[in-house]
């Protein structure tokens, strides 16, 4: 009988801690690392790893899949770029506690928030739970190829306590007092701490705020000192209603957080803005003192290039004149609206006072049309287009979506472009990798690829940071700050999930390509990984490259549990 399940053999260990990568096998059993160094005892089976990369699986912090494990439990895209361990639950919006009465509510705020379809979730959910505990344990009863740890979105707890008026106003001490129990039902169960949304964009059902927008301060230190006196867990909150710039009434709330929780708290987001580089790095100097007490604010490594329509203006639901296109508004509604020249006029002065959007024209193109009839005017620019036909960009903005009936996608390079600054900002100790959106926004963007992204662009390419800090910042780094003791290094003891590259070949494509592969046929954005040789889950081999072995050896991550 094999000594070992596995042995990795001549491989280039990059253990996650930061220190120098060493030529060593591994040996795995039952699940765990047993053996690090020259081992020579037999295995069931064994791979060699000559010239290949050894780490520690990535770790994603921030992904919404809440309700697409419940369809897919390969997780994908993420699991093809080596990632072996995600955090859902996050922004606020969740899908437990939920009662059978109000699965509509939950659904239409995924929908909303985070631009899943309707019919996706329709044909997707099967609501095989009610409580968050039983949320948890039906992910893992269904089977998951990867593993994941969960965040309690607070609004679906308020929902549940407050019903609808959840959405109006701020909980009462007895209301506080019973969601605070059911949080703390939910730690005890292990979730990894709580989220929340103050952002204003952050419309849920029937165009209503989220629920967790309108929890008090009073709400929230309750909550918050939960983590407190448990001693476990984080928080996340979306944050920043200008992209990496911190408000007086931000950093209020960032520092009541941080103070009743005494817990990390991380939030969203440092974003690299070409109309203000410095922002971001004026943004860490004024929020030291809370990044010394452990909050952290979240960076991503790929550009924010979206992909959108005005069916579905996600883009633009911070802006006041975009109400009437949101909640209930069918796609004559929006059309009526988008032609009305009182909404154009209201639309432009929004634009005019933006920060984000301030060339916008310049920017956006034109990435696909259905009307043979504008065939012409892919990928050349808005402001080309209206140069072209005359007009004011903005209205050739909007005519030519009517005249495709609202199918024509526009794609907007939005943040995050400079790539000599967004190395900087990712490689600052100061901040936490994150900010994927996994599972969201399926067919706007898809960044859950930068793993692979990460290591073949910036470490091999442009050799802007070297591979074993690449890895810490994506493995041990994420692991650590949301207590998942277990994970994230390569250690004896430790469970064995591990990602297998080859550094000369992995990468990730800039462009997604578009698969209908979702419930009922629906659209999504996906990117696949080139160069991960092998993932492993739990000490099982999860993919082989790009085939898939047919074992799903993913756990539910439960937070509070010794290493």
């Amino acid at each position: 009988m094999a000594e070992y399940d596995i042995v990795i053999k001549n491989g280039t260990i990059v253990d996650g801690s930061g220190a120098p990568g060493f030529r060593a096998d591994l040996a795995v059993s039952r699940g765990r690392i047993v053996e690090l160094g020259k081992v020579t005892g037999s295995a069931a089976r064994v791979i060699d790893a000559s010239d290949l990369i050894v780490a520690p699986g990535f770790i994603d912090p921030h992904t919404h899949y809440d309700a697409q494990l419940c369809w897919d439990p390969l997780i994908t895209c993420s699991s093809w770029h080596g990632v072996t361990s995600v955090i859902v639950g996050n922004c606020g919006v969740g899908l437990a506690p939920c009662k059978p009465a109000e699965r509509d509510i939950a659904t239409s705020n995924l929908v909303h928030v985070e631009a899943i379809p309707y019919e996706v979730l329709n044909k997707g959910l099967p609501w095989d739970w009610e409580s968050f505990p039983q949320y948890m344990d039906a992910a893992a009863q269904r089977g998951l190829g990867i593993n994941v740890g969960f965040l309690a979105a607070l609004s679906p707890f308020r929902q549940f306590v407050m019903g609808n008026e959840a959405m109006e106003r701020e909980a009462t001490a007895a209301e506080t007092a019973q969601i605070r129990s059911l949080l703390d039902e939910a730690l005890g169960a292990g979730a990894l701490g709580l989220s929340l949304t103050v952002l204003p964009q952050h419309l849920g059902y029937k165009a209503q705020p989220l629920a967790c927008r309108l929890a008090s301060h009073d709400e929230l230190r309750a909550y918050a000192s939960l983590l407190r006196e448990r001693g476990q867990g984080t928080i996340e909150v979306a944050l920043t209603r200008k992209p990496s710039a911190v408000s007086d009434r931000e950093y209020a709330l960032l520092e009541l957080l941080v103070s009743e929780s005494e817990r990390p708290v991380t939030w969203l987001n440092l974003r690299d803005r070409d109309d203000d580089p410095e922002a971001w790095t004026t943004t860490l100097e004024r929020v030291a003192p809370l990044l010394e007490r452990g909050s952290r604010p979240q960076v991503a490594v790929r550009p924010l290039v979206v992909e959108f329509n005005l069916r579905n203006p996600f883009l633009f639901a911070a802006m006041r004149s975009t109400k009437p296109v949101f909640g209930e508004a069918t796609p004559e509604d929006q059309k009526r609206t988008y032609a009305d020249p009182e909404f154009r006029r209201a639309f432009g002065a929004e634009l005019e006072r933006s920060t984000v959007f301030h060339d916008i024209w310049q920017r956006t193109k034109v990435k696909e049309v259905t009307s043979p009839a504008l065939k012409a005017l892919e990928w050349k620019t808005i402001a080309d287009i209206a140069q072209q036909r005359g007009v004011a960009p903005l209205d050739a903005f909007f005519d030519i979506a009517l005249e495709d009936d609202l199918g024509l996608d526009y794609m907007l390079p939005l943040l995050d472009i400079n790539e000599e600054r967004v190395a900087k900002k990712f490689s600052d100790p100061r901040t936490l990798i994150g900010i994927s959106d996994g599972g969201a926004h399926v067919d706007m963007l898809c960044n859950a690829g930068y793993p692979s992204y990460l290591l073949g662009t910036f470490v091999r390419d442009k050799q802007a940071l070297s591979v074993e800090h690449a890895v810490r910042r994506i493995t041990a780094e994420p692991a650590q700050f949301f207590g998942i003791n277990d994970r994230g290094a390569l250690r004896v003891g430790l469970a064995a999930d591990i990602t297998v590259f080859d550094l000369n070949t992995i990468d990730s494509p800039e462009r997604p390509e578009v698969r209908q592969d979702l419930p009922g046929g629906g659209r999504r954005l996906v990117t696949q990984a080139e160069g991960i040789q092998y993932t492993i889950v739990n000490g099982q081999v999860l993919y082989e490259g790009q085939r898939q072995t047919g074992v799903l050896p993913g756990q539910v991550i439960r937070g509070g549990q010794p290493a």
